[in-house]
Protein backbone atom coordinates (compact mmCIF):
# COMPACT_ATOMS: atom_id res chain seq x y z
CA UNK A 1 0.00 0.00 0.00
CA UNK A 2 1.29 3.40 -0.92
CA UNK A 3 1.80 6.26 1.63
CA UNK A 4 1.76 9.95 1.64
CA UNK A 5 3.37 12.53 3.56
CA UNK A 6 0.62 15.19 4.34
CA UNK A 7 2.11 18.80 5.24
CA UNK A 8 -0.31 22.01 5.52
CA UNK A 9 2.15 24.95 5.50
CA UNK A 10 0.86 28.38 7.15
CA UNK A 11 3.99 30.25 5.88
CA UNK A 12 4.70 34.20 7.00
CA UNK A 13 7.22 36.33 6.08
CA UNK A 14 9.73 34.77 9.15
CA UNK A 15 7.97 31.52 9.66
CA UNK A 16 6.66 28.79 8.66
CA UNK A 17 4.26 26.49 10.63
CA UNK A 18 3.87 22.74 9.23
CA UNK A 19 1.15 20.42 10.32
CA UNK A 20 2.87 16.88 9.18
CA UNK A 21 1.00 13.45 9.09
CA UNK A 22 1.04 10.01 7.55
CA UNK A 23 -2.02 9.51 6.13
CA UNK A 24 -4.53 9.08 8.41
CA UNK A 25 -1.99 8.99 11.30
CA UNK A 26 -2.38 12.21 13.57
CA UNK A 27 -0.17 15.40 12.89
CA UNK A 28 2.78 16.60 14.01
CA UNK A 29 4.13 20.11 14.44
CA UNK A 30 7.62 21.76 12.79
CA UNK A 31 7.69 25.26 12.85
CA UNK A 32 11.64 26.36 10.77
CA UNK A 33 12.12 29.93 9.93
CA UNK A 34 11.63 30.61 6.79
CA UNK A 35 15.02 31.28 5.24
CA UNK A 36 17.11 28.91 2.28
CA UNK A 37 18.42 27.22 5.95
CA UNK A 38 14.72 26.44 7.43
CA UNK A 39 12.65 25.40 4.43
CA UNK A 40 15.99 22.74 3.26
CA UNK A 41 15.53 21.44 6.76
CA UNK A 42 11.95 21.03 6.53
CA UNK A 43 12.08 19.03 3.17
CA UNK A 44 14.87 16.97 4.51
CA UNK A 45 12.73 15.83 7.65
CA UNK A 46 9.82 15.48 4.41
CA UNK A 47 12.31 13.35 2.93
CA UNK A 48 13.11 10.81 6.27
CA UNK A 49 9.49 10.76 6.74
CA UNK A 50 9.02 9.23 3.07
CA UNK A 51 12.33 7.08 3.68
CA UNK A 52 10.50 5.43 6.44
CA UNK A 53 7.57 4.72 4.79
CA UNK A 54 9.07 3.14 1.51
CA UNK A 55 8.98 5.83 -0.97
CA UNK A 56 6.07 7.32 0.39
CA UNK A 57 4.54 10.36 -1.87
CA UNK A 58 5.01 14.12 -0.53
CA UNK A 59 2.52 16.60 -0.86
CA UNK A 60 2.83 19.75 0.88
CA UNK A 61 0.43 22.64 0.70
CA UNK A 62 -0.04 26.63 1.64
CA UNK A 63 -2.31 29.72 1.22
CA UNK A 64 -1.50 32.03 -1.52
CA UNK A 65 0.15 35.35 0.01
CA UNK A 66 2.71 38.33 -1.20
CA UNK A 67 5.02 35.76 -0.78
CA UNK A 68 4.89 34.13 -4.11
CA UNK A 69 5.66 31.43 -5.58
CA UNK A 70 9.27 30.61 -4.15
CA UNK A 71 8.77 28.07 -1.53
CA UNK A 72 6.56 26.24 -4.28
CA UNK A 73 9.63 26.32 -7.12
CA UNK A 74 11.73 25.13 -4.14
CA UNK A 75 9.33 22.17 -3.71
CA UNK A 76 8.69 21.47 -7.22
CA UNK A 77 12.58 21.40 -7.34
CA UNK A 78 13.34 18.64 -4.30
CA UNK A 79 10.54 16.32 -5.91
CA UNK A 80 7.95 17.56 -4.06
CA UNK A 81 4.04 17.74 -4.97
CA UNK A 82 2.73 21.44 -3.85
CA UNK A 83 -0.69 23.13 -4.44
CA UNK A 84 -1.10 26.59 -3.41
CA UNK A 85 -4.72 26.98 -2.17
CA UNK A 86 -6.78 29.95 -2.94
CA UNK A 87 -7.99 32.01 0.68
CA UNK A 88 -10.90 33.02 -0.65
CA UNK A 89 -12.47 29.72 -1.40
CA UNK A 90 -11.18 28.07 1.70
CA UNK A 91 -14.48 27.22 3.90
CA UNK A 92 -14.30 28.93 7.55
CA UNK A 93 -16.56 28.86 10.29
CA UNK A 94 -17.25 31.54 12.45
CA UNK A 95 -15.20 29.78 15.37
CA UNK A 96 -12.77 29.62 12.95
CA UNK A 97 -12.75 33.44 12.62
CA UNK A 98 -12.85 34.30 16.12
CA UNK A 99 -9.50 31.49 17.08
CA UNK A 100 -6.97 32.33 14.32
CA UNK A 101 -3.31 31.21 14.79
CA UNK A 102 -0.16 29.83 12.69
CA UNK A 103 -0.80 26.40 14.00
CA UNK A 104 -4.91 26.95 13.51
CA UNK A 105 -4.32 27.61 10.04
CA UNK A 106 -1.85 25.29 9.31
CA UNK A 107 -4.28 21.98 10.65
CA UNK A 108 -7.24 23.78 8.21
CA UNK A 109 -4.40 23.37 5.45
CA UNK A 110 -3.63 19.59 7.02
CA UNK A 111 -7.31 18.79 6.81
CA UNK A 112 -8.20 19.88 3.21
CA UNK A 113 -5.12 17.85 1.92
CA UNK A 114 -6.12 14.73 4.13
CA UNK A 115 -9.44 14.65 2.74
CA UNK A 116 -7.94 15.24 -0.89
CA UNK A 117 -5.83 12.35 -0.48
CA UNK A 118 -8.34 9.89 1.40
CA UNK A 119 -11.13 10.99 -0.13
CA UNK A 120 -10.79 12.54 -3.53
CA UNK A 121 -12.07 16.20 -2.48
CA UNK A 122 -10.97 19.01 -4.95
CA UNK A 123 -8.54 21.22 -3.82
CA UNK A 124 -9.32 24.99 -3.56
CA UNK A 125 -5.93 25.84 -5.63
CA UNK A 126 -5.12 28.16 -7.95
CA UNK A 127 -3.42 28.32 -11.47
CA UNK A 128 0.54 28.35 -11.00
CA UNK A 129 1.60 31.07 -13.68
CA UNK A 130 5.04 30.04 -15.52
CA UNK A 131 8.24 32.06 -14.87
CA UNK A 132 7.59 34.45 -17.91
CA UNK A 133 4.39 35.66 -17.32
CA UNK A 134 5.33 35.83 -13.35
CA UNK A 135 7.93 38.79 -14.51
CA UNK A 136 5.78 40.20 -17.01
CA UNK A 137 3.24 40.67 -14.25
CA UNK A 138 5.64 42.47 -12.61
CA UNK A 139 6.21 45.49 -15.07
CA UNK A 140 2.78 46.63 -15.77
CA UNK A 141 2.10 45.68 -12.58
CA UNK A 142 4.64 48.94 -11.97
CA UNK A 143 2.86 51.00 -14.55
CA UNK A 144 -0.34 50.61 -12.16
CA UNK A 145 0.97 51.75 -9.28
CA UNK A 146 3.25 54.31 -10.94
CA UNK A 147 -0.09 55.31 -12.56
CA UNK A 148 -1.38 55.37 -9.40
CA UNK A 149 1.13 57.42 -7.26
CA UNK A 150 0.73 60.04 -9.85
CA UNK A 151 -2.57 60.27 -9.13
CA UNK A 152 -2.19 60.69 -5.71
CA UNK A 153 0.31 63.22 -6.47
CA UNK A 154 -1.88 65.75 -8.21
CA UNK A 155 -4.45 65.03 -5.67
CA UNK A 156 -2.28 66.93 -3.09
CA UNK A 157 -1.63 69.68 -5.46
CA UNK A 158 -5.24 70.16 -5.82
CA UNK A 159 -5.40 70.03 -2.71
CA UNK A 160 -2.63 72.89 -2.02
CA UNK A 161 -4.01 75.10 -3.81
CA UNK A 162 -7.36 75.13 -2.25
CA UNK A 163 -6.08 75.50 1.13
CA UNK A 164 -4.96 78.87 0.07
CA UNK A 165 -7.27 79.77 -1.64
CA UNK A 166 -6.08 79.74 -4.94
CA UNK A 167 -8.67 79.30 -8.15
CA UNK A 168 -7.42 78.17 -11.61
CA UNK A 169 -8.11 81.20 -14.19
CA UNK A 170 -10.53 81.05 -17.41
CA UNK A 171 -7.66 81.26 -19.36
CA UNK A 172 -5.93 77.71 -18.38
CA UNK A 173 -8.84 75.45 -19.73
CA UNK A 174 -7.63 72.09 -18.97
CA UNK A 175 -5.69 71.05 -16.33
CA UNK A 176 -2.16 68.96 -16.38
CA UNK A 177 -1.46 70.30 -19.90
CA UNK A 178 1.84 72.60 -20.99
CA UNK A 179 -0.59 76.13 -20.35
CA UNK A 180 -1.47 74.15 -16.37
CA UNK A 181 2.52 73.62 -15.71
CA UNK A 182 3.33 77.01 -16.83
CA UNK A 183 0.56 78.32 -14.60
CA UNK A 184 1.64 76.33 -11.72
CA UNK A 185 5.10 77.49 -11.60
CA UNK A 186 3.86 81.20 -11.79
CA UNK A 187 1.20 80.97 -8.82
CA UNK A 188 2.26 83.34 -5.88
CA UNK A 189 1.82 81.58 -2.47
CA UNK A 190 3.63 81.79 1.24
CA UNK A 191 7.23 80.72 0.86
CA UNK A 192 6.44 77.49 2.60
CA UNK A 193 3.56 76.83 0.19
CA UNK A 194 5.45 77.40 -2.50
CA UNK A 195 8.89 74.87 -1.52
CA UNK A 196 5.53 72.57 -0.79
CA UNK A 197 4.32 72.87 -4.59
CA UNK A 198 7.89 73.02 -6.10
CA UNK A 199 8.47 69.05 -4.13
CA UNK A 200 5.05 68.38 -5.99
CA UNK A 201 5.74 69.63 -9.02
CA UNK A 202 9.18 67.66 -9.02
CA UNK A 203 7.49 64.57 -8.29
CA UNK A 204 5.14 64.47 -10.91
CA UNK A 205 7.90 65.51 -13.28
CA UNK A 206 9.43 62.17 -12.15
CA UNK A 207 6.92 60.23 -12.32
CA UNK A 208 5.71 60.83 -15.37
CA UNK A 209 9.33 60.48 -16.78
CA UNK A 210 9.17 56.82 -15.28
CA UNK A 211 5.75 56.20 -16.60
CA UNK A 212 7.40 56.94 -20.17
CA UNK A 213 10.13 54.71 -19.69
CA UNK A 214 7.38 51.80 -18.26
CA UNK A 215 5.06 52.26 -21.46
CA UNK A 216 8.19 51.78 -23.67
CA UNK A 217 9.25 48.46 -21.86
CA UNK A 218 5.75 47.43 -22.49
CA UNK A 219 5.76 48.33 -25.46
CA UNK A 220 8.73 46.32 -26.20
CA UNK A 221 7.13 43.14 -24.56
CA UNK A 222 3.59 44.03 -26.97
CA UNK A 223 5.73 42.89 -29.91
CA UNK A 224 6.97 39.96 -28.60
CA UNK A 225 6.31 36.81 -29.85
CA UNK A 226 4.31 35.64 -26.75
CA UNK A 227 2.34 38.28 -27.22
CA UNK A 228 2.30 40.27 -30.25
CA UNK A 229 -0.67 38.66 -32.07
CA UNK A 230 -3.04 38.86 -28.55
CA UNK A 231 -2.23 42.40 -27.73
CA UNK A 232 -3.00 43.19 -31.97
CA UNK A 233 -6.06 41.78 -31.63
CA UNK A 234 -7.15 42.99 -28.80
CA UNK A 235 -6.40 46.72 -29.59
CA UNK A 236 -7.48 46.77 -32.88
CA UNK A 237 -11.23 44.98 -32.46
CA UNK A 238 -11.57 46.69 -29.62
CA UNK A 239 -12.64 50.10 -29.15
CA UNK A 240 -11.61 51.76 -25.52
CA UNK A 241 -9.50 48.76 -25.22
CA UNK A 242 -5.64 50.41 -25.33
CA UNK A 243 -2.11 48.94 -24.95
CA UNK A 244 -1.86 49.39 -21.26
CA UNK A 245 -5.25 47.56 -20.93
CA UNK A 246 -4.79 44.23 -23.04
CA UNK A 247 -1.18 43.61 -21.74
CA UNK A 248 -2.53 43.91 -17.98
CA UNK A 249 -5.47 41.76 -19.19
CA UNK A 250 -2.96 39.16 -20.79
CA UNK A 251 -0.43 39.12 -18.27
CA UNK A 252 -2.87 38.99 -15.29
CA UNK A 253 -4.77 36.19 -16.92
CA UNK A 254 -1.84 34.12 -18.85
CA UNK A 255 -2.99 30.91 -20.40
CA UNK A 256 -6.42 31.71 -21.22
CA UNK A 257 -7.15 28.10 -21.83
CA UNK A 258 -7.54 27.86 -18.27
CA UNK A 259 -11.13 29.10 -18.33
CA UNK A 260 -13.26 27.25 -20.41
CA UNK A 261 -16.40 29.68 -20.89
CA UNK A 262 -17.34 33.41 -19.99
CA UNK A 263 -18.98 32.49 -16.49
CA UNK A 264 -15.41 31.37 -15.23
CA UNK A 265 -13.74 34.33 -16.58
CA UNK A 266 -16.89 36.37 -14.83
CA UNK A 267 -15.66 34.52 -11.91
CA UNK A 268 -12.28 35.21 -12.22
CA UNK A 269 -12.72 38.85 -12.64
CA UNK A 270 -14.75 39.12 -9.25
CA UNK A 271 -17.98 40.40 -11.52
CA UNK A 272 -20.41 37.51 -10.81
CA UNK A 273 -22.78 38.04 -8.39
CA UNK A 274 -23.26 36.43 -5.15
CA UNK A 275 -25.93 34.06 -4.27
CA UNK A 276 -28.08 33.04 -1.07
CA UNK A 277 -30.06 30.04 -1.40
CA UNK A 278 -31.14 28.12 1.91
CA UNK A 279 -33.63 25.61 2.39
CA UNK A 280 -37.02 27.34 1.30
CA UNK A 281 -35.93 30.36 0.38
CA UNK A 282 -35.16 31.44 -2.96
CA UNK A 283 -31.98 32.15 -4.85
CA UNK A 284 -31.07 36.07 -4.40
CA UNK A 285 -28.79 37.70 -6.79
CA UNK A 286 -26.03 39.67 -4.48
CA UNK A 287 -23.08 41.99 -4.97
CA UNK A 288 -20.92 40.99 -7.21
CA UNK A 289 -17.64 39.01 -5.10
CA UNK A 290 -14.86 41.04 -6.19
CA UNK A 291 -12.63 38.24 -6.23
CA UNK A 292 -9.39 38.32 -8.31
CA UNK A 293 -7.18 40.78 -8.85
CA UNK A 294 -8.87 44.23 -8.01
CA UNK A 295 -6.44 46.35 -10.53
CA UNK A 296 -8.06 44.12 -13.71
CA UNK A 297 -11.10 45.10 -12.47
CA UNK A 298 -9.86 49.07 -12.58
CA UNK A 299 -8.85 48.80 -15.95
CA UNK A 300 -11.45 47.28 -16.98
CA UNK A 301 -14.05 49.97 -15.64
CA UNK A 302 -11.84 52.64 -17.18
CA UNK A 303 -11.87 50.88 -20.78
CA UNK A 304 -15.64 49.93 -20.54
CA UNK A 305 -16.03 53.68 -20.29
CA UNK A 306 -13.93 54.26 -23.23
CA UNK A 307 -16.06 52.08 -24.67
CA UNK A 308 -19.48 52.89 -24.15
CA UNK A 309 -18.92 56.75 -25.46
CA UNK A 310 -17.17 55.53 -28.81
CA UNK A 311 -18.99 52.46 -29.64
CA UNK A 312 -22.82 52.97 -30.44
CA UNK A 313 -23.52 49.39 -29.79
CA UNK A 314 -22.39 49.33 -25.94
CA UNK A 315 -24.18 52.42 -25.12
CA UNK A 316 -27.21 51.50 -26.30
CA UNK A 317 -26.23 48.35 -24.00
CA UNK A 318 -25.93 50.49 -21.08
CA UNK A 319 -28.22 52.65 -21.83
CA UNK A 320 -30.68 49.79 -22.11
CA UNK A 321 -29.51 48.31 -18.63
CA UNK A 322 -30.02 51.70 -17.02
CA UNK A 323 -33.26 52.24 -17.78
CA UNK A 324 -34.04 48.62 -16.26
CA UNK A 325 -32.34 50.33 -12.58
CA UNK A 326 -32.37 54.11 -13.03
CA UNK A 327 -31.18 54.77 -9.19
CA UNK A 328 -28.38 51.78 -9.76
CA UNK A 329 -26.24 52.81 -12.60
CA UNK A 330 -23.26 50.71 -11.73
CA UNK A 331 -25.09 47.73 -12.39
CA UNK A 332 -25.16 48.99 -15.93
CA UNK A 333 -21.20 49.53 -15.68
CA UNK A 334 -20.28 46.35 -14.27
CA UNK A 335 -22.34 44.53 -17.01
CA UNK A 336 -20.17 46.09 -19.20
CA UNK A 337 -17.37 45.36 -17.52
CA UNK A 338 -18.30 41.97 -17.44
CA UNK A 339 -19.07 41.87 -21.39
CA UNK A 340 -15.69 43.67 -22.37
CA UNK A 341 -13.59 41.06 -20.10
CA UNK A 342 -15.52 37.95 -21.64
CA UNK A 343 -15.29 39.81 -25.25
CA UNK A 344 -11.64 40.51 -24.42
CA UNK A 345 -11.21 36.23 -23.19
CA UNK A 346 -12.67 35.33 -26.75
CA UNK A 347 -10.02 37.66 -29.16
CA UNK A 348 -6.93 36.76 -26.69
CA UNK A 349 -8.23 33.02 -26.65
CA UNK A 350 -7.71 32.55 -30.59
CA UNK A 351 -5.02 34.85 -30.83
CA UNK A 352 -3.07 32.56 -28.51
CA UNK A 353 -4.38 29.25 -30.02
CA UNK A 354 -2.90 30.75 -33.49
CA UNK A 355 0.30 32.19 -32.10
CA UNK A 356 0.86 28.49 -29.55
CA UNK A 357 2.47 30.62 -26.62
CA UNK A 358 1.71 27.87 -24.37
CA UNK A 359 3.09 24.27 -24.73
CA UNK A 360 1.38 21.07 -23.85
CA UNK A 361 2.70 20.60 -20.34
CA UNK A 362 1.38 24.25 -19.64
CA UNK A 363 -1.71 23.37 -21.03
CA UNK A 364 -2.68 20.01 -18.81
CA UNK A 365 -1.42 22.04 -15.98
CA UNK A 366 -4.27 24.41 -16.55
CA UNK A 367 -7.29 21.97 -17.17
CA UNK A 368 -6.17 20.42 -13.80
CA UNK A 369 -6.16 23.31 -11.63
CA UNK A 370 -9.50 25.78 -11.00
CA UNK A 371 -9.34 29.29 -12.29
Amino acid sequence: MSHTIICGMDAHDNTLTNRIGVDREAAETMTVRNTQEGREKLFQHLKELAREYEGARILVSYEASPIGFGIYDECVAAGIDCHILAPTKMPKSPRDRKSKHDRADAQRIFELLKGHVLAGNALPDIWIPDHQTRDDREIVRSRLDAGEKLAAVKTQVQTLLKRNHVQRPESVRRCWRKSHYKWLGEVELKPGAHIALSSLLRQISSLEEEIRVLDNQIEEMSQTERYRLAAEALFVQIKGVGLLTAMVFLAEIGDMRRFSNRKQVGSFLGLAPSCRESGEESDRKGHITREGPARLRKILCQAAWVRIIYDEKEARVYERIVQKNPKHKKIAIVACMRRLGVLMWHIAYDAQMKAGVFGDEQQKAASARTA
